[in-house]
């Protein structure tokens, strides 16, 4: 039995949903019996709340992410449409790195997630063991967790919707791989 999941990871122009707008979605599918991964949505988008503002987010300055692409992208309501259209094909759900914060945004803008999976980043935590400020070990960040996972390879994140989600699939990967992450 195939059992295909959905990895997102968006990009924004602040980290408070009310406060910013969706500039990227990116989504790969990770076939949990074999580790294949397929890109199955990639698309920057424009919300109509999109300002002058919004030319100073980090997003602009830590990739290679212009306002100018986003400024020329397709209505954030058309791409939002095409991308419900994928989740709805994955009804053993979606996930994300950091999934309260992509999930949170994607939610205050109307998507709905078939099923909800659990978050690779919480996971990664005692299986990182990277020592925290109280004791506890910390939510590793993406290259953390990747690092970890794979320290013989190179990887430098690029801050990107698509390229990032196939990146946090692998670390999905290994977690499916060592039992802790789980789908009923």
């Amino acid at each position: 039995m195939e059992t295909k999941i959905i990895v997102l990871d968006i990009e924004t122009t602040h980290l408070k949903y009310a406060e910013g707008c969706i500039v990227e979605i990116g989504a790969v599918e990770l076939n949990l019996d074999n580790g294949e991964i397929v890109e199955v949505f990639n698309s920057l988008c424009k919300e109509p709340t999109l300002t002058a503002k919004d030319r100073n987010a980090w997003i602009f300055s830590n990739s290679d992410l212009t306002v100018e692409a986003v400024r020329n992208s397709r209505p954030f309501a058309e791409v939002a449409k095409e991308f419900q259209d994928v989740l709805n094909q994955y009804p053993l759900g979606a996930t994300a790195f950091n999934r309260l914060f992509d999930f949170t945004y994607l939610h205050s803008r109307g998507i709905n997630f078939p099923k909800v999976l659990p978050c690779p980043m919480l996971l990664s935590a005692d299986v990182c063991k990277i020592p925290g400020k109280y004791g506890d070990y910390k939510w590793p960040s993406v290259m953390e967790a990747f690092k970890f996972f794979f320290p013989e390879r190179e990887y430098t994140e690029k801050h990107r919707g698509c390229d990032d989600a196939k990146h946090e699939a692998m670390i999905v990967y290994e977690l499916y791989k060592l039992g802790i992450f789980k789908i009923d």
